[in-house]
């Protein structure tokens, strides 16, 4: 569908100026000049606002026949990794233990210097470094399964066990008869989503936290995690990450209204009383900070409220997102108000049937 007012429009192209991460996805940009479309990050030069059209969905610019921008690939996921990353996170997947050198990536006509620019950019390591991770992270699997520090490290491809325990005290900041008495892991993946890239991260007993890859508080949310859970996090999927994954994107697809993902979300009584009312909130529904203090008992508490909605740590499940101003406008998202307002009318279009003009959010009083 083509943006077709005004002030949206104008605000959108300040987005493509700003090159702004939190519109990935909440509007797709088409060139009248070049014939083009792009996305909210898109490198290219920019054009001037007469000559740009914005629309809701890649599919939009195509019906009109614009063709995508070979920079930023909008018809693809925002985000989404090259094929050669792809190839090289199959592989790893399959070979858990085996260690893909470059040697062997350029066998598989893989980049090596592709791969570690992707990934540094990504991740913040080279692709080396997370393959290291990841062969900890399986042997801190085995450990947890009472193998010996031995036996993890063979299972995890090491030939020595000397290499193995320095790796893995620098990797998780305790040797691996520490691990074996009990410490904690948390497991980190990275996905994309029709509105950019996402995290993932969960303990054994389920899902800790689900952000935007471009939240500016990330890194105080991961130290918090650690603190909190005296655990280190290293990358890594388990069966809670998965069904995250799936789950969100049965959400985006239109195909999920509830989530069933187990949560492992810390912290103390009032904010877990606090999520937990998120939760209540129907999809396709908004409350106020005014309306769940009141649904908690507790009218008086509406800025303490406020405070444990934006310590919220798992995106979009727990549903930070349909809380709204008294007066109707939006409020503070770690998202981004762009994103805010694109996950109400998705979930608004979902509710009245796939298709249907969105409308506003309907305002549930008492959830």
């Amino acid at each position: 569908m083509e943006i077709t007012e005004n002030s949206t429009a104008d605000r959108y192209y300040q987005a493509l100026l700003d090159r702004a991460e939190d519109h990935v996805g909440v509007f797709f940009a088409a060139v009248t000049s070049t014939g083009v479309f792009c996305i909210a990050t898109c490198r290219a030069r920019k054009p001037k606002r007469h000559n740009v059209r914005f629309f809701s969905d890649a599919q939009g610019a195509l019906q009109h026949g614009f063709r995508p921008c070979k920079v930023c690939r909008p018809t693809e996921h925002a985000y989404s990794p090259p094929e050669p990353v792809l190839q090289a996170l199959q592989w790893l997947r399959a070979h858990p233990q085996e260690k893909l050198g470059d040697a062997l990536l350029r066998e598989q006509g893989l980049s090596p210097e592709t791969l570690r620019r992707w990934f540094l950019r990504h991740h913040g390591m080279t692709f080396q470094a997370y393959q290291r991770q990841l062969r900890i992270n399986t042997a801190v699997e085995q450990l947890k399964a009472g193998h010996s520090a031995t036996q993890s490290a063979m299972d995890a491809g090491y030939d020595s066990l000397s290499g193995f325990g320095y790796t893995f005290k620098r990797i998780m900041g305790s040797s691996p008869s520490q691990h074996e008495q009990g410490l904690n892991t948390l497991l980190l993946h990275r996905f994309t989503t029709p509105l950019g890239p996402m995290f993932v991260c969960a303990t054994e007993a389920g899902v800790c936290l689900v952000e935007f890859v471009s939240r500016r508080m990330l890194e105080t949310e991961f130290r918090d995690l650690q603190r909190l859970l005296k655990a280190r996090i290293v990358p890594g999927e388990n069966s809670h990450t998965r069904q995250a994954v799936r789950e969100l994107d049965e959400y985006f697809r239109g195909e999920r209204r509830v989530f069933e993902v187990a949560l492992d979300t810390p912290g103390s009584a009032f904010q877990q009383s606090v999520w937990q009312a998120l939760q209540a909130i129907p999809f396709g529904h908004t409350g106020s900070y005014g309306q769940q203090a009141r649904a908690l008992g507790r009218p008086e508490a509406v800025r303490a409220v406020a405070a444990a909605n934006g310590q919220n740590r798992v995106s979009i499940i727990v549903p930070c997102h349909r809380v709204i101003g008294q007066d109707g406008r939006l409020v503070g998202y770690g998202g981004g108000l762009a994103r805010k307002q694109w996950l109400l009318d998705h979930e608004a279009k979902w509710l009245n049937g796939h298709g249907a003009q969105a409308e506003t959010p309907q305002q549930s009083l008492a959830w």
